[in-house]
């Protein structure tokens, strides 16, 4: 196994994608300063910036190395890769903490705590695409490879439910419904699915959903009904955001974000800071590129050698995808609260790092691209 492209004719600063390499780091650097800010009237304000451009500064050295590793390999380091974070989610179920915020999802260190399904949405991804990529080219075993998917896809999908992170489950489920749209799959076993998820929504709502969770989308359709407690920090969340207006009351300045009235605002409710100091003109800047970067995205996988590649690619797309729309919906109060941080913008040591080796796998497909997709005006 060669982990990093020998052939002659491969060079790696020439191969390598400066466009979707910068605006992450852009991104990333604009999320520093707004994380910054939000972090600012915090007692431990000091440490959880530090931890935050750590994890940024390692994650950037982590994407680079992957990069440089030719993404076959993936094929088999991602079943390796897939059966460690499935012991870390088991493991969670006996040893996990966070359930004071609703889920067990955390495994404490001592040092640092670090969420197991943030490593196993990647793991997820890579070995999905293998039998998604056996199920687009080998039409024989189709329905075999099709049952040993729908299993693999089973396993960490339950063990995140069995945490209560139903928040990470539903980011599991629409990467899931991406990659067999992507892949083809007739559309009446997509709405079989989607009907057997349907049909189980009353199972869900009164014997898996707890009280918390069941009060949280009650208050997501009508904030007013629990001001005080449930629609707490979706009702202050809006208002920090439409404070902001055009131009913002600049980083540092906001009154919700530097007074704290926002719970999480330097996580789950980082977009209030956006809104709240950066305004809408800020605001549309951090929706512009992240619509850049899944653009980006999207195009590297049409042009992957590929389709293992492509899979691969759509699904790091999914989750950057979901996570920027539930954060900032749940921001402006259009979508439930989940706990869903924004990609490269919120705080949060574990999700950054599993963010750049996401981003360093994109890079290594998009450097061994089957064509040239980059011109001189990139």
């Amino acid at each position: 196994m060669y982990f990093v492209e020998k052939t002659k004719d491969f060079n790696f600063f020439k191969k390598f994608d400066y466009v979707l390499f910068s605006a992450i780091i852009i991104l990333s650097i604009i999320g520093a300063f707004v994380v910054k800010s939000a972090v600012n009237h915090m007692p431990n304000a000091k440490r959880m910036f530090i931890v935050h451009i750590g994890a940024m500064s390692v994650g950037i050295v982590i994407a680079l190395i992957i990069s440089c590793i030719d993404y076959k390999d993936f094929r088999t380091l991602g079943i390796f890769f897939y059966i460690v974070t499935t012991g870390l989610l088991v493991a969670v179920l006996f040893i996990g903490t966070g359930e004071e915020l609703g889920s067990r999802s955390w495994i404490d260190l001592g040092a640092f705590t670090f969420q197991p399904a943030d490593l196993a949405k990647i793991s997820y991804i890579l070995v999905a695409s293998v039998f998604l990529e056996r199920i687009y080219d080998d039409q024989k075993n189709r329905k075999a490879n099709i049952v040993k998917f729908l299993i693999y896809s089973a396993i960490p999908m339950g063990l995140v439910a069995a945490q209560k992170d139903f928040g990470t489950t539903l980011v599991f489920v629409f990467i899931f419904f991406v990659l067999i749209f992507i892949c083809g799959i007739a559309y009446k076993y997509i709405i079989m699915l989607l009907s057997a998820l349907l049909l189980s929504t009353p199972f869900i709502w009164f014997f898996i959903f707890n009280d918390e969770r069941r009060s949280r989308i009650l208050v997501f359709l009508n904030p007013e009904l629990d001001p005080l407690d449930a629609g707490f920090n979706v009702i202050r969340s809006k208002m920090a955001v439409g404070s902001g207006q055009i131009y913002g009351k600049g980083l540092f300045r906001g009154i919700q974000a530097q007074n704290g009235t926002v719970p999480v605002s330097e996580s789950d409710f980082i977009f209030s800071v956006v809104g709240e100091e950066l305004g809408f003109i800020g605001a549309v800047i951090i929706i512009g590129l992240i619509c850049f970067i899944l653009i980006r995205c999207i195009y590297i996988a049409m042009h992957a050698r590929d389709s293992y590649g492509s899979f691969v690619v759509i699904g790091i797309t999914a989750i950057w995808g979901f996570h920027a729309m539930e954060n900032i919906g749940m921001s402006v109060g259009v979508l439930p609260c989940t706990g869903i941080p924004l990609p490269f913008v919120s705080t949060g040591g574990s999700y950054m790092l599993t963010s750049f080796i996401a981003v360093g796998i994109v890079l290594s497909i998009s450097m061994r691209r089957k064509k040239e997709i980059f011109n001189s005006s990139d």
